[in-house]
């Protein structure tokens, strides 16, 4: 048991990654201690880019960020994501690089000092070292989650994507954040939640904020709101999936629900859908990642469902682009075939995708079998085959 218990540490340590850098800022002519950790795939794919999440707070919120991303990236739910964040350990610090000037909403001399440390050292010294993709999420609790906000009065938010949990807003926030996500041009994410134990005088503007975001109308934004009955501090447990899931939604695979309630029930257009659902994961969360295979075949149910054999044609070409040396798209094209009847031609694509290489569940053996059975049917007294 205890060399288990060795190994798991040993392994927690490997494939976590993470690296703790001092970083000379310019801008606030300081040096602030950052955390780098790396998803567990970063060395061994070469070629792969992720997200990136920038978290406030970094000496408490790393590790329920962190789990909360590992574990549903073990399932695929979420992407795997670069987490950098920035340690906040001395309180007065914290505070300045936080504060809002009380007059006009807007963030103090060193406050300024500290989102030009972000916006102009930081972020370009992770995305030039890193492989990060281009969509950019920032995180942060109360005073550093009011804070988050600042990044949206840009005309061109740095940020895709904000989490800020129970926040501590400025003068007017309430008004102001509303109007810049009403004004926003390119796809924002906003996330925020309230907790059941957070002060009085937090509730109310964070509360008036949510309602005003609600009233927007802008389909550049989405938009999540909780309150949960928690302490101010345990907030943190429940929000963090909850936000994620919400970011990343469009990223899961189909699931049962998904094709029962959305897919199934198409007559035609099941491979549109398929398309347009990565071209969302794409545009929206700029990730470039292959068709799941069980995306694949989850069409092709639906395909076969609904007898729309012709559609097959189309998803053998979406298999051919995402997966050019496998049997998977002759594969789409022998099902095609044998479905309309050409048992010819359905023959020589089963025949064609047994010399290719194999993925998920289609095997050599089975493009083997499918050819063996198409042409040693045995003729019907009338000349017609019998399957």
């Amino acid at each position: 048991m205890k060399n288990y218990f060795l190994l798991l540490f040993f392994s927690l340590t490997v494939f976590s990654q993470k690296k703790i850098e001092a970083f000379k800022s310019v801008s606030l002519n300081d040096t602030r201690e950052i955390s780098i950790t790396l998803p567990a795939s970063y060395e061994s794919n070469t070629t792969k880019e992720y997200p990136l999440l920038v978290l406030l707070d970094g000496q408490y919120l790393h590790d329920p960020f962190y789990g909360a991303i590992n574990y549903a990236s073990y399932w695929d739910d979420l992407p795997e994501i670069i987490i950098v964040t920035i340690n906040q350990n001395n309180s007065k610090q914290r505070q300045e690089d936080c504060a809002f000037d009380e007059a006009d909403g807007l963030p103090t001399k060193k406050a300024t000092a500290f989102f030009n440390f972000i916006s102009y050292e930081l972020l370009p010294y992770i995305e030039g070292k890193y492989r990060t993709a281009p969509f950019k999420i920032i995180a942060g609790l109360d005073t550093t989650a009011g804070f988050i906000n600042a990044f949206l009065y840009k005309d061109n938010p740095i940020f895709n994507a904000y989490i800020s949990l129970s926040p501590e807003l400025a003068t007017e926030m309430e008004y102001y954040v509303a109007d810049k996500l009403k004004a926003v041009k390119k796809p924002i994410f906003y996330y925020q939640a309230l907790a059941s134990g957070d002060i009085k005088q937090m509730k109310g503007p964070i509360q008036k904020l949510n309602e005003n975001i609600k009233k927007i109308e802008n389909p550049q934004l989405n938009y999540k709101y909780d309150e949960f009955n928690a302490s101010h501090y345990s907030l943190a447990l429940y929000a963090i999936p909850n936000a994620l899931y919400q970011i990343f939604d469009v990223y899961k695979p189909i699931s049962s629900a998904e094709f029962n309630d959305k897919i199934v029930i198409l007559q035609e257009g099941h491979t549109d859908y398929l398309i347009n659902k990565y071209d969302i994961i794409n545009n929206k969360l700029g990730l470039k990642i292959p068709v799941r295979i069980n995306d694949f075949k989850a069409i092709e149910a639906a395909i076969l469902k609904n007898n729309a054999y012709w559609e097959l044609d189309k998803l053998a070409e979406i298999a051919d682009k995402n997966y050019p040396k496998s049997m998977l798209s002759s594969y789409e094209l022998g099902l095609m075939f044998e479905k309309k009847g050409d048992q010819k031609r359905a023959a020589r694509y089963y025949q064609l995708a047994s010399q290719m290489e194999p993925i998920g569940d289609l095997t050599k053996d089975m493009m083997i079998d499918k050819y063996y059975d198409i042409t040693h049917q045995k003729e019907e007294p009338d000349g017609k085959s019998k399957n």
